[in-house]
């Protein structure tokens, strides 16, 4: 590794980075526009951070460390925690060392800064997968053991095909009779999106809450958004695609408040939503992230998704000094 420097991101380094990117990792290639608007323009982006391996004026690797600088919720800037969402090296530069330097630099970068504990990958707001997918990259699940990362739970992505999809019979039984009841489903009103907002981060995720808003913001269509509501029109679930980049087949979030779960709101939600999806012209209907045996990863299998990939989210200790547990 004497020909190589490890260094922080510099202006110019992007279009190299991204190409570096998908030479190494071709199965899950990145265009610079994408790396450029996920983790360059990120809210929590801070050049330091991103530490570059250059060999002969050659860009050979990198890996990113990240903390957070804009709550995600309230004003919990989660002082203990970083995360490193990516780290790659290209293929003819492997072997040598590169890696562990990068992803250890990371490491120390986020110690600087006082964390005590470190994630692959689990950030959001932005992130390109959700955690280390060992059967594809074995080599970086050795390496990222080496450095004391160790497995803390897995979630999974899931595909289903819309070619010829219709909204099942038992589905639109289901249907007539909430709606007989006093219930209702459609588009939510530019003031719903309020309450949607509000019961999304409260009783869901603050960062699905975010996406919500940045979405309607940026232009999101609303009739990507079904919301159900009780007879007196307050809001119980909803579900929704199109929301991460405009990408129409990327399904999600998509949530019921506890009370209302087992009435049939989320198989009814989940499949008008589907349809829309068709509507709009996708093929398909993916995501990234849910637990396999959560109610939520239950009904996709049972609705026709199968599961495509598995991701690992790892932590590792940060300590002072350097050492390992």
């Amino acid at each position: 590794m004497t020909d190589v420097t490890i260094r922080s991101f510099q202006v110019g380094d992007g279009p190299q980075l991204a190409d570096v990117w998908t030479a190494a990792a071709p199965a899950d290639p990145i265009s610079y526009q994408r790396l450029r608007d996920l983790f360059l323009l990120d809210r929590n982006f801070d050049a330091a951070g991103l530490q570059v391996a250059v060999s002969n004026d050659q860009i050979v690797g990198a890996a990113y460390g990240v903390r957070r600088l804009v709550a995600a919720d309230a004003d919990d800037l989660e002082p203990a925690s970083g995360w490193i969402p990516f780290f790659f090296v290209h293929p003819e530069h492997r072997r040598r060392g590169i890696g562990q330097a990068l992803v250890s630099a990371a490491m120390d970068w986020l110690r600087s800064h006082g964390r005590s504990e470190v994630y692959f990958s689990s950030y959001t707001p932005n992130y390109f997968v959700p955690g280390l997918d060992t059967a594809r990259y074995p080599e970086a699940a050795g390496l990222l053991t080496g450095l004391g990362f160790e497995r803390r739970y897995d979630a999974v992505a899931m595909d289903r095909s819309l070619v010829g999809y219709a909204v099942p019979d038992d589905v639109r039984r289901r249907i007539e009779a909430l709606t007989a009841e006093g219930y209702s489903f459609g588009t939510p009103s530019g003031d719903e999106l309020t309450a949607l907002i509000a019961i999304a981060g409260a009783e869901f995720n603050p960062d699905w809450a975010r996406a919500i808003r940045e979405g309607a913001v940026s232009g999101l269509p609303l009739d990507r958004i079904v919301v159900a509501r009780d007879p007196g029109r307050e809001i119980l679930g909803w579900a929704m695609h199109g929301t991460y980049e405009g990408v129409i087949d990327r399904f999600g979030p998509f949530g019921v408040l506890p009370a209302s779960r087992g009435t049939g709101l989320g198989k009814v939600l989940l499949h008008l939503t589907l349809e829309r999806m068709v509507a709009a012209g996708a093929h398909g209907a993916w995501f990234l992230w849910t637990g396999e045996t959560s109610a939520a990863g239950q009904l996709y299998l049972k609705t026709g998704f199968d599961i495509t990939r598995t991701f690992t989210i790892l932590r590792a200790p940060l300590h002072p000094d350097g050492g390992k547990e």
